[in-house]
């Protein structure tokens, strides 16, 4: 009656990571810091680990093996439902950009009765499309966790494939 130690790498199912506690008026994980929080993982039972040190610890399924980085987005408290609505009911008169903090272009709005209408359909339409944000660079408090559209961009660390000509 030998106990056998079996030495494996932390693969998938070899640990469980608890879902992140989500904050009820953000929708973003509590303890967000620099775009990221950290989750508790637990080794399967029976699990050796080795530090880089050469210590060794025996998991037996209830200790927190590592902290599992979750990305998160940075909220400063500007809804996107409020945004959306003030554009569309009040965007003629600047209360969009007023509220999204920028005030020079909301007077402009409000001095030209939304630059004829046109401003304000085109703010509708970037807002809508989260492509106009708050002016501190924070994001949209949205009323859901989970999966979300990500505006894609082009950036110098971008791989481009080259393009094959017939």
């Amino acid at each position: 009656n030998q106990a056998r130690t079996i030495r494996v790498s932390l693969t998938f199912l070899t640990y469980i990571c608890k879902d992140p506690k989500i904050n009820d008026a953000t929708q973003e994980p509590v303890n967000c810091t620099n775009y990221t929080a950290h989750v508790p993982c637990l080794p399967a039972p029976n699990i050796m680990c080795k530090d880089s040190s050469g210590n060794e610890t025996h998991f037996t399924g209830k200790e927190v093996g590592f902290y599992k980085p979750v990305p998160c987005r940075n909220v400063n408290g500007y809804s996107y439902k409020v945004a959306v609505a003030l554009s569309l009911f009040l965007g003629w008169l600047g209360a969009d950009r007023f509220y999204l903090g920028y005030p020079a272009l909301g007077l402009l709005k409000f001095c030209t009765v939304g630059f004829c209408g046109i401003g304000s359909l085109i703010d509708f339409i970037l807002i809508s499309m989260q492509i106009v944000g708050p002016s501190d660079g924070s994001s949209y408090i949205i009323d859901y966790y989970g999966t979300r559209l990500i505006r894609l961009s082009i950036t110098n660390e971008t791989f481009r494939k080259t393009q094959l000509y017939p």
